[in-house]
C-alpha cells in the first residue's frame, strides 16, 4: 500500500471517529433532556447506572473477544476513583436537569482551568502567559453567561460547581492510573465500569428520591418513554467508545477543538428544541467569549513553553573520594 492511499486511509478513518464522537455527544446531551424535561424521568443517577451497565456489558464482549486484556488495579484505587467518577456523572446529570443547557455546556468549559489549577498546585506545572490570558479569557466569558442566563438558581449552581470540580480530580485521577500502573484506556474502563454500574444502580434510586421526591419504581413507563432510556443506553456506549477512540487517534488540543465544536452544537440545538429563554445579545458574546478562550487555550499550551512540568530538584552531595583508601584482595572479591 503506497504512503498516499495510507494517509488517505488515516484521514477517513480520523473523520469517522470525529464524526462518531460528535454524533453520540450531542446525541446523549439531546435525548437526556428531552427524557427528562418532556416525559418527566428525572431519574439521572439510576439512568447514569443504566448506562454503566450497558457499557459493562462492552467491555465485557471486548474482553471474550481478546481486544481487553487481564490486568489488575488496587481495591482503594479503584473505590476513589469510581468516588470521583460518582460524583462527577451525577453532578453533571443533575446540572443538565436543574439548568438550561446553554448554562450546563458552559459549566463544562471551565473544567480546563479547574484542570489546570490541579496541576499547578499538585503536579508544579506552569503555564506561559498566553496560557493564562486565554483562561482569563474563559473566566470572563463564563461570568458574563452566569449573570445573565436567567434559568440558573442556587442549586442548579451548586450541581454545577460539583460536577466541574468532581469531573476535575476524576480526569486527574484517570491520568495518575494510567502512569502508576501502565494501564490502556480500555483497561481502566473494564475495570472501572462494572464498579460504577454496580454502585450507581444501587444508590442511584435513593439518591433519585432524595432529589425529585419520586420513586424510579412507580414511574409509568410507557413506549415512548422507555424506548428513550434504551436509546440513551445505547448512545452513551457509543460515547464512550468514542472517546476512547478519538483521544487514542487525536492529540489533546485536537480532542479540545472537538469539544468547542460540541459546544456549539449542543448551544444551537438547545435553543432550537428547548426555546430561546434567557437567550440575549450578553449572552451570546459570553458564549463567544468563552469559547474563543477555550481556542486559544488550546493553542497557547500546545507550543513549546506554554505548558511545562517542572521537577523539584534534589540537593546534589559531592561523592566521597575513596581513591586514597586501601583495597585488599578480600574486598575486591566481595565486591
Amino acid at each position: 500500500m503506497s504512503s498516499a492511499s495510507k494517509g488517505e486511509r488515516k484521514a477517513a478513518i480520523d473523520a469517522a471517529s470525529w464524526l462518531f464522537n460528535v454524533v453520540t455527544s450531542v446525541g446523549i446531551i439531546m435525548v437526556n433532556k428531552a427524557l427528562m424535561a418532556k416525559y418527566g424521568f428525572t431519574f439521572a443517577t439510576t439512568l447514569t447506572g443504566l448506562h454503566f451497565a450497558m457499557t459493562t456489558l462492552l467491555t465485557t464482549f471486548l474482553k471474550w473477544l481478546g481486544y481487553i486484556q487481564n490486568t489488575s488495579l488496587p481495591l482503594p484505587d479503584l473505590i476513589k476513583f469510581v468516588l470521583f467518577a460518582n460524583f462527577s456523572i451525577v453532578g453533571m446529570n443533575v446540572s443538565l436537569m436543574w439548568n438550561s443547557v446553554g448554562f450546563y455546556q458552559i459549566a463544562k468549559l471551565s473544567m480546563i482551568p479547574v484542570s489546570c489549577f490541579l496541576e499547578v498546585v499538585l503536579d508544579n506545572v506552569r503555564y506561559s502567559r498566553d496560557t493564562k490570558l486565554s483562561i482569563t479569557l474563559v473566566l470572563v466569558g463564563v461570568a458574563v453567561c452566569t449573570v445573565t442566563d436567567v434559568s440558573v438558581n442556587a442549586k442548579g449552581f451548586l450541581a454545577a460547581v460539583v460536577a466541574v470540580w468532581s469531573t476535575a480530580l476524576q480526569q486527574y485521577y484517570v491520568h495518575f492510573l494510567q502512569r502508576k500502573y501502565s494501564l490502556g484506556s480500555f483497561n481502566l474502563l473494564g475495570h472501572t465500569a462494572p464498579a460504577q454500574a454496580t454502585s450507581l444502580l444501587l444508590l442511584g434510586p435513593f439518591v433519585d428520591y432524595w432529589l425529585t421526591s419520586k420513586r424510579v419504581d412507580a414511574f409509568n413507563y410507557g413506549l415512548a418513554s422507555t424506548f428513550f432510556i434504551i436509546l440513551s443506553c445505547c448512545i452513551a456506549v457509543g460515547t464512550n467508545l468514542s472517546q476512547f477512540i478519538c483521544i487514542g487517534r487525536f492529540t489533546a488540543v485536537t480532542f479540545q477543538v472537538l469539544g468547542h465544536m460540541k459546544t456549539i452544537l449542543v448551544l444551537i440545538l438547545g435553543f432550537l428544541l428547548f426555546g430561546k429563554e434567557g437567550l440575549n445579545l450578553q449572552v451570546v458574546l459570553g458564549m463567544i467569549v468563552a469559547i474563543l478562550g477555550m481556542m486559544w487555550y488550546g493553542n497557547a499550551s500546545s507550543k513549546p513553553g506554554g505548558k511545562e512540568r517542572r521537577s523539584l530538584s534534589l540537593p546534589t552531595t559531592k561523592s566521597p573520594d575513596y581513591s586514597a583508601l586501601p583495597v585488599s584482595p578480600e574486598s575486591d572479591e566481595k565486591v
